[in-house]
């Protein structure tokens, strides 16, 4: 009987040991998930919103699908935008669709 009792007296140490090592391996990786994954994407989500707040007619706009444009008109989340010099190529699009936004100079 003594026997089983000093076994799992044993038993309780390591399994204390094995807790605090397990987090201290865990704490670290939870470190590089957030820093190389949270918040780059944080940070560029932020930068796409800025971007499209910033957003005004006569934009020249790149969309997602490679498409040049110049913004006609802006709603909540729509913009209908003119492709080549056809003026009747004006498509109306999603926000999120728009890549990169170039000010145009006015020089």
């Amino acid at each position: 009987m003594n026997l089983l009792l000093t076994a799992a007296a044993a038993a309780e140490p390591s399994l204390a040991g094995s807790l605090v090592s397990l987090l201290v391996m865990i704490i670290p990786f939870g470190l590089i998930f957030y820093f190389m994954l949270v918040r780059p994407q944080k940070k560029e989500q932020k930068r796409m919103n800025e971007m499209l707040s910033a957003l005004e007619t006569g934009d020249v706009v790149l969309t997602t699908s490679g498409f040049y444009g110049v913004v006609i008109d802006i709603t909540d989340d729509t913009v209908i935008v003119e492709f080549g010099n056809n003026k009747n190529c004006r498509i109306p699009m999603a926000k999120s669709a728009i890549a990169q936004v170039e000010k145009p100079d006015n020089q």
